[in-house]
């Protein structure tokens, strides 16, 4: 700590320190330096000029080293230490040696700055006078300024609403805010002409941001300690402890001053006299001073006892923003304390309106604008222009991926049809989204989102596709379940297994438009809110991660639905009530823990059904039933362990699709041929040792994947096949591909996969033709 006469001369010797001090402080410094009381540390006050001067200081080693280390030191002195005496503890001097860096001047110059603002607490006055300097003149103060003063009439009646009960809660018996801690009386207005306040540039802006940075920074270093006040207390109590001394000596000698003084002379042989009586020329003009001294005095303890009175009847270690958050209307300015609330207090004496520009430095609203406006210029609408792409729905899509917010020139865009938001926190849909006429869809990937009731209003006509991929059930915006145009809505999340048990979602009685559904998480059973919209959802999804899906009653109510998916529900058996859905064409029930579908006879109720997707399973054995099923049109047993493919599966005579890979068939059974509707046919990664040649008969045949299975032979039928062009022969045992190949001219060399020393084999006529487009 620096002593306290320091502090003062070096506060002087600064201009903008004067900016610290109250009235009644810089008037003392005055009477200081009339009385010739201050003013004896002419040295230290160069050395304070210069900031510091640091220069090494030998350190003795400890007596339990076996060896000597040259340390270093950085303090604060002028000269260096003499060097250590030898002593039985330290025989040898010790010469102190540094590393050659030819960079004396740079390394002390930043030596001196470190230690000038570790060791000595003035530095963080200092930085706050600077950062205050930068704040008040800052563009972004009133810009920032006077777009509270002009922001929409939504946010100025929440506003006046929130003020009002603030003065309600507030009032006093009095009647009025009486404790606190800030100025009761604000001369300026925040209202600022909006066409004075201008535009930042994007240097302006990088210098306000960097600010908030340095702001946050400084308060959160100042908060920790209360040192400058305690450091105000002492020096003022000094101050008063020595006005007391000065006024006693000084009040009892003084009147003891005389004018005249006898004097005896030993020169009576020279003057016939011995004794004299003198008067001292300037002895009347002293004795005025001396009382006019003492006036000062009085004047100068007068002061510092109202100082004393001051410090110790306001709380200075605590600031309130209360009246500047009612005056500017930003209320989130928050409420400081210790030594950056006291070094606020000691602004307020010098011009409180240091103070109220310094407080929108504090606040987030502000800095989350001026983010905005940094984010506008960064974002320019052809910067945009240039990420759109066409999504999965054929819709031009604008992805914008861990940005500090959502662009305003996103809505300048306006033949955007889809905007998807990722890792973006505090979006901020504003009411501008309405110029967006064409959008459709949004997706919101793990963002915090809040919106405009004027936005929401255009959502609730406008949006039919929403997206949502959230880590928690809280973040799922509350407005979504208002819109009633919506017809698609996605939700992706994984929640914990205690929450996932006892899962609610808000009603969705409003979704009347709602045809699809789909949940992404790890639920135990169906959301009784998906009830509300069962008499017009058509699809709904469940993708469970791996999560038991035990209760499913709530299926049979979905008496519309004609899509459903159970992926991943850990199901072993086929719910029965899926049996209850006459209406359903499609199903689903891909990476489950199926291991017997005996109850696919059941299937035969529902007369919709085309699409059965028994996937990524368990299954060992098609049961006979399957020949029940005679309205399926697409079938998908693939990645199971089925060995026998039951000849009945061939009766379904209206499959179109028929997709049997990654199982361990080793025979085709000839009734295949019966499927003259059949398009689409795989049995990659089989044990399929030869084809029968029914499956020649498939006229309709396009695609054929027989890859990565025991075949030596391809049959020369294959030219029956006119429609192919997808071929997929690769991973066998052939030898040579048949000629009659070319008789497939809608199979291009793109479309088939083969070996190319396979490829060869082919006639070069044949092989030419697969090459031309």
């Amino acid at each position: 700590m620096i002593p306290v006469t320091e502090f003062r001369q070096f506060s002087e010797q600064q201009p903008a320190f004067r900016v610290l001090k109250p009235w009644w402080d810089v008037f003392t410094d005055y009477l200081s330096v009339a009385m010739l009381m201050i003013g004896v540390f002419g040295c230290t006050l160069q050395v304070m000029q210069d900031k510091i001067i640091c220069l090494p200081k030998r350190v003795q080693p400890a007596q339990n080293h076996s060896s000597i280390s040259n340390v270093s030191q950085a303090v604060a002195s002028t000269t260096p230490l003499p060097p250590p005496k030898p002593s039985p503890t330290n025989p040898v001097t010790v010469e102190m040696k540094g590393l050659k860096t030819d960079l004396d001047l740079q390394q002390y110059s930043f030596i001196n700055q470190m230690c000038y603002e570790r060791a000595l607490h003035c530095s963080k006055i200092e930085h706050f006078i600077s950062i205050l300097g930068k704040c008040f003149d800052s563009p972004w103060t009133t810009r920032a300024l006077s777009e509270v003063s002009g922001e929409d009439s939504e946010e100025k009646d929440n506003r006046k609403n929130n003020m009002s009960k603030s003065n309600t809660i507030q009032s006093g018996p009095e009647g009025s805010l009486v404790n606190s801690q800030s100025l009761k009386s604000i001369p300026e207005k925040f209202v600022v002409d909006k066409s004075t306040a201008g535009a930042l540039d994007k240097k302006e802006g990088e210098q306000a941001k960097a600010l908030f940075e340095k702001v946050k920074k400084f308060r959160l270093h100042v908060e920790e300690g209360d040192i400058l006040y305690a450091m105000y207390v002492r020096q003022t109590v000094l101050k008063v402890i020595k006005f007391l001394i000065i006024i006693a000596y000084n009040s009892a000698l003084v009147p003891e001053v005389q004018f005249t003084v006898d004097c005896n002379v030993d020169i009576q042989d020279m003057t016939g006299y011995k004794n004299f009586s003198c008067n001292h020329t300037m002895a009347h003009l002293f004795s005025k001073l001396s009382f006019c001294y003492l006036c000062f005095v009085s004047i100068y303890g007068l002061t510092c006892l109202y100082t004393l009175y001051w410090l110790f009847y306001r709380s200075l270690r605590e600031y309130s923003f209360e009246y500047v958050r009612q005056e500017t209307g930003i209320d989130d300015i928050p409420d400081v304390k210790n030594d950056f609330a006291f070094m606020l207090h000691m602004i307020d004496q010098y011009d409180p309106l240091y103070s109220k520009r310094f407080a929108v430095f504090l606040s987030e609203v502000s800095e989350n604008k001026l983010k905005q406006l940094n984010l506008n210029n960064e974002w320019t609408p052809d910067k945009l222009r240039q990420k759109l792409q066409t999504n999965a729905h054929n819709r031009l899509e604008l992805p914008l991926i861990m940005l500090s917010g959502l662009p305003d020139t996103v809505f300048e865009i306006t033949e955007l049809q889809s905007l998807k938001l990722e890792i973006i926190k505090n979006v901020m849909i504003p009411a501008t989204i309405a110029q967006l006429d064409n959008l459709q869809e949004l997706s919101l990937h793990q963002c915090s989102v809040k919106i405009h009731s004027a936005a929401l209003s255009f959502l609730k006509e406008n949006l039919k596709v929403l997206s949502v991929k959230f880590d928690d059930m809280r973040e799922l915006p509350p407005w979504m379940y208002g819109l009633r145009n919506l017809e698609e809505l996605y939700l992706v999340g994984s929640l914990s297994h205690d929450i996932s048990k006892n899962i609610t979602l808000e009603s969705l009685r409003d979704l009347k438009s709602l045809k699809i559904l789909s949940i992404k998480s790890n639920v135990s059973k169906i959301p009784q809110a998906v009830v509300d919209v069962s008499s017009h959802l058509q699809k709904m999804c469940i993708h469970n991660d791996g999560t038991k899906l035990v209760m499913l009653n709530n299926l049979k109510k979905m008496t519309n639905l004609t899509e459903l998916e159970l992926v991943h529900c850990d199901l072993e058996r086929i719910p029965h009530a899926v049996f209850s859905l006459l209406s359903l064409q499609e199903l689903d029930l891909k990476e489950n823990n199926l291991k017997s579908i005996e109850e696919i006879v059941s299937f035969q109720h529902l007369r919709k059904l085309t699409v059965l997707k028994l996937w990524h399973n368990s299954i060992t054995y098609i049961p006979e039933h399957i020949k029940k099923l005679t309205s399926l049109e697409r079938l998908s047993f693939s990645h199971n362990k089925i060995e026998v493919l039951p000849s009945h599966l061939f009766l379904c005579n209206k499959i179109r699709y028929l997709d049997l890979s990654y199982n361990d068939i080793r025979f085709i059974p000839p009734e295949i041929g019966v499927l003259q509707s059949l398009q689409y046919f795989s049995i990659t990664c089989n044990k399929v040792e030869s084809l029968p040649d029914e499956l020649y008969f498939c006229k309709k045949l396009k695609t054929l994947k027989i890859g990565k299975n025991s075949l030596s032979v391809l049959s020369p039928k294959i030219g029956n096949l006119l429609s192919l062009s997808y071929l997929d022969v690769k991973g066998n045992h052939f030898e040579i591909l048949p000629p009659e190949l070319g008789d497939c001219r809608a199979l291009k060399r793109a479309g088939l996969v083969v070996e190319d020393a396979l490829f060869e084999t082919l006639p070069s006529d044949v092989r030419e033709q697969m090459k031309t487009e």
